[in-house]
């Protein structure tokens, strides 16, 4: 996150000149690098497809889940440090974090399905309504990525992200934290900060696509991209899904 110029960590400035030093016959689009989302976004929804599957059948996924989920993060930050390696890491972090969600997913959907039975569906919709109205306000100049914004909104997904990491590590030794799944008012202000947080990640995002293209970034940068891209959606999705959950719960 160098340069305080993405929220994502897969992209910044930084990521741009760097790549600079490989010599690419052609350069970074913004048609290529959607196209490769495009790829990458079958991939994550088809294992997400197999997980649902398992845990409707009455397979227990837990261990496969929390597998799927470190190694996503492992092979995230191998991509981080080696981009020229994005052609062939993202479509590997895209299976396994797939795989991942379509487990939450499963288990949200078991959990909510009393009151709450299409949750996933509204998950989902809204996930996708964000993103487009996040493209249109970045397109359309209504929210700027100025130094200032990248600014705070680096720092404050950092922060979210230190603290998740230690969520985590308390999980595992039997500690939870209370607001991060019960419905509390403070619970729900926490997941709508943070979904807010995840939408300025992708205005970031679309900003440091389009800065790549134009610079001539080399062409597997699309595919670095393009699994910076999909990262942020997937957060969002997740954020999304925990608010909605949330509202639930307080039925």
């Amino acid at each position: 996150m160098a340069l305080f110029k993405s929220g994502n960590p897969a992209l910044n400035e930084k990521t741009f000149t760097k790549s600079f030093s490989y010599v690419d016959a052609e350069s970074m689009t913004v048609k290529g690098t959607l196209n490769k989302f495009g790829i990458l976004f079958l991939m994550t929804m088809a294992t997400a497809g197999l997980a649902w599957k398992m845990v409707a059948s009455g397979v227990d996924v837990t261990t496969y889940m929390w597998i799927s989920v470190f190694a996503a993060l492992g092979v995230a930050f191998i991509i981080v440090f080696k981009m020229e390696w994005s052609a062939y890491l993202a479509p590997v972090y895209a299976l396994v974090k797939g795989y991942a969600v379509g487990a939450i997913s499963a288990y949200y959907n078991y959990a909510f399905q009393k009151v709450a039975p299409d949750i996933i569906t509204q998950a989902v919709a809204l996930t996708f309504g964000v993103v487009i109205a996040m493209y249109f306000l970045y397109k359309f100049n209504v929210i700027k990525a100025t130094p200032t914004f990248k600014k705070i909104i680096i720092t404050a997904t950092l922060g979210i992200a230190v603290f998740y990491l230690i969520s985590i590590g308390l999980h595992f030794a039997g500690i939870e934290i209370p607001f991060l799944h019960e419905g509390s008012m403070f619970g729900i202000i926490f997941s709508l900060v943070v979904v807010a947080l995840a939408a300025m990640n992708l205005i970031l995002d679309f900003d440091m696509i389009e800065n790549g293209a134009s610079k001539g970034a080399p062409k597997f940068m699309e595919w670095y991209c393009a699994f910076g891209l999909l990262v942020t959606i997937v957060w969002l999705y997740l954020e999304i899904l925990r608010l909605l959950s949330k509202f639930a719960s307080r039925k």
